[in-house]
């Protein structure tokens, strides 16, 4: 376990180095943040029909995605270790004392989580507290309506984390099958940004959709832990939320494994 957390911290800390990178991608969410809410907005006020999710839940909803769009989205694999493969080092890997699927496991947890520091933080503090000074309150990130609610998306966002986690090892082990792995990194992370209520939010979709939007892995990662953030799903749901989550999670991990396990065995590595 000590060789993990000390992997973990290694990569975290080697992850918070790239800063201006990630100050350019708070501005550039900024920027889609504030599309979202005009276009949700212009769609509040001209809508006749009562909707599933208040203007309000809806902004908040917004820029919690836009703040943790690196954390909560696997965009692809990890890219340092399909290299590896690609190269051929990943030899070292397979020589280290570890687990191989838990040590890559580890690194993908710190390249989820470390983007919270560099990127969400920031930009909550700005929505939340500098726009109601400047006089766009209406389009602010609100808090929580009970402490409850707070700590269901407390725990359920940790549940995103691992499920994300657990489909970035997914990404990363295809590339044992693939010369470049840019066809599954490039196809999925699409589909799962749509699904997960990141463009659009879950309550938004046809009715006819929702039971498999809320189904399927996706809606774990973005549309049940925001929607618990803003109260628009009640405390008392966060048992089958942290059960879905859970399910997803089990079920990636078994794959992944089970992926490695047999990639392994056909890895040929040149010269060894």
């Amino acid at each position: 376990m000590n060789a993990y957390w000390s992997l973990f911290i290694a990569r975290f800390a080697l992850l918070l180095q790239y800063r201006t990178a990630a100050l350019a991608g708070v501005a550039t969410q900024f920027f889609w943040g504030f599309v979202k809410v005009m276009v949700l907005e212009a769609f509040f006020t001209h809508t006749t029909s009562a909707q599933p999710i208040t203007f309000r839940e809806t902004v908040a909803y917004i820029w919690l995605g836009q703040a943790f769009l690196f954390a909560v989205v696997p965009w692809g694999g990890d890219k340092d270790i399909q290299e590896l493969i690609r190269t051929g080092a990943v030899g070292y890997d397979l020589l280290r004392p570890t687990d191989l699927y838990n040590f890559w496991l580890t690194r993908a947890l710190a390249l989820r989580t470390a983007p919270i520091i560099l990127r969400a933080v920031p930009l909550l503090c700005i929505t939340a507290f500098v726009f109601p000074l400047v006089g766009i309150g209406q389009w602010s990130l609100t808090f929580s309506p009970s402490f409850a609610a707070f700590i269901a998306f407390v725990i359920s966002f940790i549940g995103a984390i691992l499920l994300s986690s657990a489909l970035t090892m997914l990404f990363t082990v295809s590339m044992m099958w693939t010369i470049s792995g840019d066809g599954v990194n490039n196809f999925l992370p699409p589909l799962i940004i749509v699904f997960s209520g990141m463009i659009v939010p879950l309550p938004l979709f046809p009715e006819w959709l929702k039971p498999l939007l809320n189904a399927l892995p996706f809606s774990g990662l973005v549309d049940k832990p925001f929607r618990l953030f803003t109260g628009n799903l009640p405390f008392n749901s966060l048992p089958s939320v942290l059960l879905h989550q859970a399910f997803w999670i089990l079920v990636f991990i078994i794959l992944g494994r089970l992926l490695v396990n047999r990639g392994v065995k056909k890895l040929v590595i040149q010269g060894g």
